[in-house]
């Protein structure tokens, strides 16, 4: 029976994949495109001026964060060495909370107008793509990733929206392409929070190179992932798979899936590891998800946003203090999703009118988000309640 399961799961993971448009990038490339678009931006500086809550407290908070220090000074290297969990920790921490500092100057800018911050943002960006080369040892992918995923979102608010002058974006892109890309876009086998991390740098790296191939490629992976990451009850008795994982009996699916044996809607492959890699996972999604949105192709009417939907519905719950059944995860689990619903909740509940009382509470229980000093940042100040 797990033997006819299986191949009823490949037969429905390959229809699925075989329905998937190949060319999933825009005729032309949205700028500003990456996770935000110019009208959630011009929004949240509506909001911002005029004093509105949420998002004039958020823009508070992101001011008074170390990332808007207009005093910052970059630390970049040539070579950044990342071990796991970041032992050694050569330049990793620096990267990635560089590239974060980049987008929220840049994020300041836009609010403000004031082009310290734009200058700023323009001096990270300039400091490490003048100097960086590679990424090494075991962490290499990951924070590739991570730190990927920051700065396009920093660069296409400055190159698109900026008035003044940025003399080495062209040497930002080569950087992009040459350091970044080829890191990430091969995808990964770890955890599935590792390849949908590397698929939000890939993805936000080609709408800023308008780089259709690595667009396509990445969403293509993407859209495997997210299904073999959170599962539905129509995936069948199993959880969908990777193919290229040859997680091809029961016993090697429910050993990926940190032990856990009994799948409900919503349930993480990391769900048993801890909340916190799952909810990295979740919000690369949503991330992708709102960028795929801005360049023509929205994802959440698709089972991405269903499993989005339930698994920040899942997840909420058990954060929130539902104690956890003794099917699920030995009946131990470990919070700590971190500041990661709002973009997913503002997509489904606000935008297509889910109801999502659980993600909603821990949503509003989080408020203003700010930052997971990885790759999220600010995301009750650009997508809260915005209709963008």
């Amino acid at each position: 029976m797990h033997r006819t399961a299986l191949l009823a799961a490949t037969a429905s993971l390959v229809a699925g994949l075989l329905a998937w448009p190949a060319n999933a990038a825009p005729s032309d490339f949205v700028h500003p495109g990456v996770t935000v678009s110019k009208g959630q931006l011009d929004f949240t500086r509506s909001k911002v001026g005029s004093g509105a809550q949420p998002w004039k407290g958020a823009f508070d908070r992101m001011i008074a964060s170390k990332y808007a220090d207009l005093n910052r000074t970059p630390k970049p290297r040539a070579v950044v060495e990342c071990g796991s969990y970041s032992n050694p920790n050569h330049g990793c921490t620096d990267e990635r909370e560089d590239a974060i500092a980049a987008y929220t100057q840049a994020l300041a800018w836009y609010v403000t107008r004031d082009e310290r911050h734009a200058r700023k943002a323009i001096e990270l960006m300039d400091a490490w793509s003048g100097v960086i080369r590679d990424h090494t040892n075991s962490n290499a992918p990951l924070q590739t990733g991570w730190a990927g995923s920051s700065w396009p979102k920093a660069a296409e608010i400055i190159k698109h929206t900026y008035t003044g002058t940025w003399a080495n974006s062209g040497r930002f892109a080569t950087m992009l392409r040459n350091v970044y890309l080829p890191e990430v876009i091969n995808g990964s086998h770890s955890n599935g929070n590792w390849e949908l991390s590397m698929m939000e740098a890939a993805v936000g790296i080609s709408v800023f190179l308008e780089d259709k191939t690595s667009y396509d490629k990445a969403m293509a992976k993407f859209r495997t992932r997210t299904a073999a990451y959170v599962y539905l009850a129509s995936d069948g008795e199993l959880p969908k798979t990777v193919p290229s994982q040859n997680l091809n009996t029961r016993e090697k699916i429910v050993r990926y899936w940190q032990g856990q044996s009994t799948f409900v809607d919503g349930l993480s492959q990391e769900t048993c590891r801890d909340f916190t890699h799952t909810g990295y996972g979740l919000s690369a999604i949503s991330h992708i998800a709102e960028t795929s949105r801005i360049q023509g192709q929205d994802l959440y009417g698709t089972d991405v946003g269903e499993r989005l939907r339930h698994g920040l519905g899942f997840h909420a719950k058990y954060e929130l203090g539902t104690a956890a059944p003794a099917w699920l995860c030995g009946g131990s689990l470990k919070p700590g999703l971190g500041p990661v619903p709002e973009v997913g909740h503002n997509a489904l509940a606000n935008r297509l009118g889910h109801a999502m009382t659980n993600t909603g509470t821990l949503t509003q229980r989080g408020r203003p988000a700010g930052s997971n000093n990885l790759f999220v940042a600010w995301e009750t100040l650009t997508h809260g309640d915005n209709p963008g």
